[in-house]
């Protein structure tokens, strides 16, 4: 298995800003983990060629807390939209997680108009 380095790792911080949580999010070159749960774990794998588009939120009680919330719509069936609640130098991280979204569909040759194509692929958007 091939090693990928970690470009950010953060927990979920819903309390005053402090990371009293059992939510964790890890951002690799190529994908991004979000791991769940503290007896029974549940991590989520996002492969980041697939994220279409990223929006930043902050409440006002994020803002006074300096924290933040992105919000991800993704090509992925089982995680079509999910939320990296929460987090500390939201954005920059949101940068962060653009430019490599951009990175890995260029990597991969990735343009938006493979996510329009059918499921079922009855027939081709070229």
């Amino acid at each position: 298995m091939e090693n990928k380095q970690i470009l950010w790792q953060d927990s979920k911080r819903p309390i005053f800003g402090l990371p009293l949580s059992f939510t964790k999010y890890k951002l690799l070159e190529d994908k991004l983990l979000i791991d769940t749960g503290v007896l029974s774990v549940n991590q989520e794998e996002i492969r980041l060629y697939r994220i279409m588009d990223v929006t930043l939120k902050r409440s006002i009680w994020q803002r006074i807390f300096g924290v933040g919330t992105i919000h991800c719509c993704s090509a992925d069936k089982s995680t079509p939209e999910f939320e990296i609640k929460d987090i500390k130098n939201s954005f920059e991280v949101k940068e962060l997680l653009s430019n490599q979204i951009e990175k890995e569909r260029d990597a991969k040759r990735v343009s938006g108009r493979e996510f329009f194509n059918d499921a079922d692929d009855d027939y081709d958007i070229h």
